[in-house]
């Protein structure tokens, strides 16, 4: 603790007391008695007013706690569904076409092998282009720490099998979630919507409700719709990808629209 007296122009004197141990600030504002006066009564007595300020630290453990479980988790792990089988059928038989003929031609050393390299490395060429050009890309996960702790206890099989299935790249789909869009949005039917203004998958995002329990985000773009029309199918959402979910629907930034699928299952197993 210590004290600091401060004299303004005025005259009046300003103690400043501080407390460490308490983060409290204290200001004391004394007057000085008034001049002298050549009158008959009593001169009055000097005024003394005190003033209090109290400062409270801010309690960061409910914070700290809070931007703990929002920490996202990054996947930096190899996995299979990570690669594109395209890319690498493509970039083999392009490197055993272009190393055959130069060694056919004697440009580089192995003539004797070039015959195996352009016989294999052809249809590996061809393969790879058909395979790229069917690629369907995995579209980003976004995965909070908690929602991962909670995922193997609490989520559906049918949810974990949805997350994996657009993380990973696809061959031959027009798009990701694609027949079960077909069957929510009814393309071409009555009461339904036209192809071309079919939603489009553009992410996933997994994170754990205010009351405990795990959410699968499908983030979707849809130009051509209204959250109207997310709304009167969301019966449709929880029964597809159902059993044991609740489905909710909402409006994001600019044409994106959010389904949560939230598992109704909730689990006691607390993470070590």
């Amino acid at each position: 603790m210590f004290m600091k007296a401060i004299s303004p122009p005025s005259t009046a004197i300003i103690i400043l007391s501080h407390h460490h141990s308490f983060n409290h600030h204290r200001w004391f504002l004394s007057l000085p008695p008034r001049p002298h006066q050549h009158l008959t009564g009593s001169l009055p007595k000097p005024q003394s007013l005190k003033l209090t300020f109290i400062t409270k630290a801010a309690d960061s453990t409910s914070q700290t706690s809070s931007s703990a479980a929002k920490t996202i988790v990054t996947d930096d792990g190899f996995s299979f569904s990570k690669l594109s089988f395209g890319v690498v059928g493509l970039g083999v038989g392009i490197s055993l076409l272009s190393y055959g003929f130069g060694a056919y031609f004697n440009i580089l050393p192995g003539s004797e092998w070039s015959a195996i390299m352009l016989t294999y490395g052809f249809p590996l060429a061809i393969i790879g282009m058909a395979l790229k050009y069917a690629e369907l890309k995995p579209v980003p996960c976004l995965t909070y720490s908690d929602a991962q702790m909670l995922r193997e206890t609490a989520a559906t099989s049918i949810l974990k099998q949805v997350r994996n299935d657009v993380t990973r790249y696809r061959y031959g789909d027009e798009q990701h979630l694609d027949e079960a869009l077909k069957r929510i949005f009814q393309y071409g039917q009555g009461g339904g919507i036209p192809r071309r203004s079919a939603p489009i998958l553009q992410m996933i995002r997994e994170e754990v409700t205010e009351d405990g329990k795990y959410c699968l985000v499908l983030v979707f773009e849809a130009k051509a719709l209204q959250l109207s029309d997310f709304e009167q199918r969301q019966a449709k959402f929880a029964s597809f990808f159902g059993p044991g979910i609740t489905a909710e629907v909402g409006k994001g930034e600019d044409n994106l629209y959010e389904v949560r699928l939230i598992s109704n299952s909730t689990s006691n197993v607390s993470a070590s």
